[in-house]
């Protein structure tokens, strides 16, 4: 905005006083001055790698955040946790938040430490693995009785497998993809990209809460291998093209994309 002795002020609080900026404020005010010279795009620049990149990776990992079922789970979890066999579904359900805000405190400790990348793709990794394991014993209750000790165990881990499922998803695909969609996104698009990515990340949302009863009261272990499968290529998603942007500056990610 022009208020430069501010922006320098500014920058040299959140180094610290005893750190050299000078190279980093002209290196931003080139990224400014270039991002200035032309505030709209066209259409037909998008298919330019420094566009259409970060937009398919920003869009890719909010859609496939819900696509995991996640708002599925919570919003039904005191019915999923009745389907197991759990009498207080309430309490679990109550218990599950405590759980999932613990998590996502942790996720801001360790972001910072050990990466972006890494932390979505250990994320999404035990997702899949928490989802195979309730959706294999919401298979098997299927095909047993619900008096024997067996369909008692499988309850039991039916539930530890949501949970996991929910710590998981509050350790990387929960608060990691809103982070990713501000550091990658070129200055000039942000603002569109970024409402384009939310509208479409909420759209998802609302899809999945749509057809989550629906798909549970079809099959809970058919429910269940879907997000599994979904959150098994959420993995792959992220192994290949998402970036890691820990320690870099906007500018020097900007340039990647070129």
């Amino acid at each position: 905005m022009g208020m430069t002795e501010e922006f320098e002020s500014s920058l040299q609080v959140l180094r610290g006083f005893d750190t050299d900026i000078s190279l980093e404020v002209n290196e931003i005010k080139r990224a400014v001055a270039s991002s200035s010279r032309r505030t709209t795009i066209r259409f037909v620049e998008l298919k330019r790698r420094r566009y259409w990149f970060p937009l398919m990776v920003g869009i890719g990992l909010l859609i496939l955040q819900q696509l995991s079922g996640i708002n599925g789970v919570l919003f039904y979890s005191s019915a999923i946790f009745e389907s197991a066999g759990i009498t207080s579904s309430n309490l679990a359900t109550f218990a599950l938040g405590v759980i999932q805000v613990i998590a996502t405190a942790v996720t801001t400790w360790l972001v910072d430490k050990t990466g972006r990348r890494i932390l979505l793709i250990i994320s999404s990794a035990g997702m899949t693995v928490s989802l195979l394991i309730v959706a294999a014993s919401f298979y098997i209750k299927g095909a047993i009785s619900d008096t024997s000790t067996l369909y008692t165990v499988l309850s039991i881990l039916s539930l530890v497998g949501v949970v996991a499922m929910v710590v998981a998803f509050s350790l990387g695909m929960g608060p990691i993809p809103w982070i990713i969609m501000s550091e990658i996104l070129p200055i000039n698009i942000k603002g569109l990209a970024g409402s384009i990515a939310t509208l479409s990340n909420w759209f998802t949302s609302w899809v999945i809460t749509m057809t989550a009863n629906l798909l549970l009261t079809w099959s809970s272990g058919g429910t269940f291998t879907i997000y599994m499968v979904v959150s098994a290529f959420t993995v792959a998603f992220c192994a290949i093209w998402v970036p890691e942007t820990k320690g870099r500056a906007l500018e020097e990610i900007q340039r990647s994309f070129r």
